[in-house]
């Protein structure tokens, strides 16, 4: 179905942003594939639609359903503003990941709560502001700690052998680390590796959307000196061993999405943000409409002291 304006829009509760090896989600019904107009041109497939029990939910394959988008061409951009109109408040990434520590397996689960990056960020549209409209929001803590919180619970509920906290380091990619760049990022303090998770998380901010990532474990990247280095073959072959996992975590974040485990301020991100005056005669204010909809009124007259450079 294509959605020409935002009022055809189907609003939704929770979305998921499956990484490489997830395609589809299951147990969905009162499916509708549905494509999103955006500024920023396409997604990165049609968003799914669905229903698990009253519960609306969304899921896109965060590489395409043919897995046919390298980490740099993903239109993170796109993705994040479309799931802003779409009325998402939650946003769960499922992403694999390498781990930098010998106490974090292949098939454990990590909930990060810090992040470093490693990528060309400004090639891969790193904000929404920009031409005349300025926004400076808080990234001290990437990630909303109710999600993560909630995220924790549904672990300990399965039983899985997860670890709640660690720095994630995201590098441009698509290749993989070498040696030295692998153990470089362990003398940082880096807990696990991948390529996605940002500019995706400093999107979900300033579109003021709870961000969480649970991320699964594949490999140990290749610091390991008796150790080959990662291969394409070994993630997806891990993937598929933790599938069951991420069917089971799924299911129950859906099942108390709803449950406050954390006070967070996600939703205010940009309360303390904005600098100027926001025009609606500004080609880009109009632009970013939905990110911003609610500031539209509010009028910053003077600059913050803390407004670098």
């Amino acid at each position: 179905m294509q959605c020409d304006s935002f009022g055809d829009i189907w609003l939704i509760d929770i979305m998921f942003i499956g990484g490489s090896g997830l395609y589809k989600l299951e147990n969905l019904g009162q499916i509708e594939e549905v494509n999103i107009p955006t500024p920023f041109g396409e997604t990165s497939d049609p968003i799914i639609i669905g229903s698990i029990d009253d519960l609306k939910v969304g899921f896109m394959p965060r590489h395409g359903k043919n897995h046919s988008l390298l980490p740099s061409e993903i239109p993170y951009r796109a993705n994040i503003f479309a799931i802003k109109a779409l009325g998402a408040d939650n946003i769960v990434s499922i992403s694999a990941v390498g781990s930098l520590r010998e106490n974090i397996s292949p098939l454990d689960v990590v909930i990060p709560d810090q992040l470093i990056d490693r990528t060309s960020s400004v090639s891969r549209g790193n904000t929404f502001f920009g031409n005349g409209v300025v926004a400076h929001v808080s990234f001290a803590d990437p990630y909303c700690p109710n999600l993560r919180a909630l995220i924790r619970r549904c672990c300990q509920n399965i039983d899985a052998n997860f670890h709640f906290g660690g720095d994630l380091v995201v590098i441009e990619g698509p290749q993989f680390s070498s040696r030295s760049e692998s153990n470089l990022y362990r003398s940082w303090g880096a807990d696990i590796i991948g390529m996605t998770a940002l500019p995706e998380a400093k999107l979900a901010r300033e579109a003021e959307i709870c961000y969480a990532t649970v991320a699964m474990v594949t490999d140990y990247d290749c610091w390991r000196p008796e150790q080959e280095g990662v291969s394409a073959d070994l993630v997806v072959d891990n993937l598929k061993n933790n599938n069951l996992i991420s069917k089971s975590l799924i299911k129950l974040i859906c099942e108390n999405i709803n449950i406050t485990e954390v006070a967070c301020n996600c939703d205010k991100s940009l309360e303390k943000a904005l600098m100027g005056e926001i025009d609606m005669e500004n080609e880009s204010v109009r632009k970013i409409h939905p990110i911003i909809e609610k500031y539209i009124c509010l009028l910053y007259t003077s600059p913050s002291p803390r407004d670098r450079g």
